[in-house]
């Protein structure tokens, strides 16, 4: 029989609660399903290095869950070896949005009895930190600490009121950006530089609407706006997923991307990284196994 470590959180609500009872029940129907409730990275790298030997890792959570997960595997390294599955449960489920993975966490689960291991890419930055599914720079980043609060009060909607928000007290910057070793854009005008393997980021924005999790390259979105009521329209256009129709959007593609400024910040998979002047991050093609039910890469958006 199958045995299962499927981690959750532990500060989850009553209403996740319930949820979370009948994502075990239908694993259970087939599999050996240990539950463990986390609190924190810490506690969830010592949950995992206690239990080497489980056949599935499944995280039931949102994409920062997710995130949490394969990081702290990647820093054990449990990889490529270890097989991993995601139950959406979170308020943006971007990553499995990508994936196709169904709504309904029951259903989700379910899927998961009768999936494959499809190996799945992942980015790395110098200090050995993942990205699963998108990192950004500009005000994605400040959109990301904006929608915080919001995000609480109205679930996905947070993300569009922080991103207003961000393009209304947030600037241009002047931003330089490698991929491959050769310069694909500079200037003082950069909005926004999107990296990654995903193609959502803010609870279902289209930000890298060409990104397949499993074709071994990143996607690279660099968009230029200087006035506000340009940064506005930009944002709005995001959230329709129509900002790869502006002329002053650049996208390409690579292995390995690098962006460099004056004292960056930016938003990886959620998490707010800033004080530096360059960052590089670099494909891992394949790198880790996801239980994936009968999932073709899928078309671009229109």
């Amino acid at each position: 029989m199958t045995s299962a470590l499927l981690i959750a959180n532990a500060s989850a609500g009553s209403a996740d609660d319930d949820v979370l009872d009948e994502v075990v029940a239908v694993l259970r129907a087939r599999w050996d399903v240990e539950l463990a409730r986390t609190d924190g990275p810490d506690e969830l790298r010592a949950t995992l290095d206690d239990r080497p030997d489980v056949d599935v890792v499944v995280a039931a959570g949102g994409d920062g869950s997710w995130h949490a997960v394969v990081q702290a595997l990647h820093s054990l390294g449990r990889f490529p070896d270890q097989v991993v599955a995601l139950v959406p449960m979170g308020t943006g489920n971007d990553f499995a949005r990508t994936l196709e993975l169904p709504e309904d966490p029951v259903e989700a689960a379910r899927g998961l009895l009768d999936a494959e291991p499809t190996p799945v890419d992942m980015a790395v930055d110098e200090d050995d930190h993942v990205v699963v599914n998108a990192v950004h720079v500009g005000v994605g980043a400040a959109a990301g600490q904006e929608a915080g609060p919001w995000k609480r009060r109205l679930g996905p909607l947070g993300y569009a009121v922080g991103a207003v928000k961000a393009g209304m007290i947030g600037s241009p910057e002047r931003l330089r950006v490698v991929v491959d070793g050769h310069l694909v854009d500079h200037g003082e005008d950069v909005v926004q530089v999107a990296v990654g393997i995903g193609r959502y980021v803010g609870g279902g924005a289209p930000l890298l609407p060409e990104a397949d999790p499993t074709d071994g390259i990143l996607d690279v979105t660099i968009s230029h706006a200087d006035a506000l009521p340009r940064r506005l329209a930009y944002g709005l256009r995001l959230l329709w997923g129509r900002h790869t129709d502006d002329q002053d959007v650049l996208m390409v593609r690579g292995r390995e991307v690098t962006i460099s400024g004056d004292s960056m910040t930016w938003n990886a998979d959620g998490e707010i990284g800033e004080g530096l002047s360059s960052r590089t991050w670099r494909i891992q093609e394949g790198c880790y196994r996801m239980l994936l039910a009968d999932r073709e890469a899928a078309s671009p958006t229109d």
